[in-house]
């Protein structure tokens, strides 16, 4: 079953036997594969791109995806938050573990990043303070671009068009690198900020 799962042109042709169960073996495989970390979750956004499109690829996509990081963020929530509450007490809930922004500003960030592992981020969710709402919707409008992508680099790969193939390359390869970058000025400037701040406290106590 893993090999199959691995092999996009299989997968592929294994989903369009199955009709209208297709869609529905999309969705479950990617929750199972968000759940379960061996199974691996590219081939198969992938294949639903190569066998319904982008749009409705990206939509199959999404929500298998999504309803996986649920199932993990609850698992950790039920199993993992209390013990976390006893360990650390009202330190869970200070700095910025407390702040419910931040929190979901990282989920969202998270998701735009290629290289990140999403079920071991929605699983670190789950001890969290962060609501479920918010972990809900900074996980599905992170999803969204990756999902996007991949489902339409997926159907690309079917094109007889080697130029075509070549310019969706290129496009993931590019867009993958703006969340990286955008992180990278984030944390410059906020170093800024710390230092200019640092050095008129200096300047005030000098006076």
């Amino acid at each position: 079953m893993l090999a199959t799962v691995a092999d996009v042109d299989e997968l592929k042709a294994w989903i369009s036997e199955l009709g209208y169960w297709g869609p529905v073996t999309i969705i479950v495989l990617m929750a199972i594969a968000v759940i379960i970390n061996p199974i691996p979750s590219a081939p198969i956004a992938l294949a639903a791109g190569a066998a319904y499109g982008h749009t409705w690829g990206t939509v199959y996509v999404v929500a298998g995806a999504a309803s996986g990081a649920m199932g993990a963020f609850w698992i950790a929530r039920l199993l993992g938050y209390e013990l976390m509450v006893r360990v650390f007490g009202s330190r869970l809930r200070l700095g910025w573990l407390g702040s419910q922004n931040f929190l979901m500003g990282m989920v969202f960030v998270s998701r735009l990043i290629p290289f990140l592992s999403f079920d071991l981020v929605s699983y670190g969710a789950g001890l969290t303070p962060i609501t479920t709402w918010r972990f809900a919707l900074a996980t599905l409008t992170g999803l969204i671009p990756a999902s996007f992508l991949l489902a339409h680099f997926g159907g690309e790969l079917t094109s007889s068009s080697l130029e075509q193939v070549l310019a969706t390359v290129l496009l993931l390869g590019g867009l993958t690198l703006v969340p990286i970058i955008a992180t990278i000025l984030v944390k410059w400037h906020g170093r800024r900020v710390t230092d200019q701040i640092d050095v008129s406290g200096k300047s005030t106590v000098d006076r």
